[in-house]
């Protein structure tokens, strides 16, 4: 999977808690992304599925850089991200 693009996409659900934290998450720090619902976009959907062997698990978040987060932990994104956890709003 090749991202094009230089924005995070955040592909998850509306209902999920993990991805609601994600979400909350990369908002505190004002990290612009791009915010994709698997249950209203079909080819989100069918690209979590190819990147999850088949699965449907959200969040799956994609990096300019083209790498891969699912279902990440608030210390693995800010990691990723280079944030510190501490100076979350």
């Amino acid at each position: 999977m090749t991202q094009t693009g230089k924005q995070i996409i955040l592909y998850g659900v509306s209902w999920c808690s993990d991805c609601h934290r994600a979400r909350h998450l990369l908002d505190a720090f004002g990290i612009e992304y791009v915010d994709i619902d698997v249950d209203e976009n079909r080819v989100g959907l069918d690209l979590v599925k190819q990147v999850n062997d088949g699965r449907r698990v959200v969040p799956t978040i994609i990096f300019p850089d083209n790498s891969i987060l699912v279902e990440p932990s608030n210390e693995d994104l800010a990691e990723k991200l280079g944030v510190a956890l501490e100076e979350m709003a």
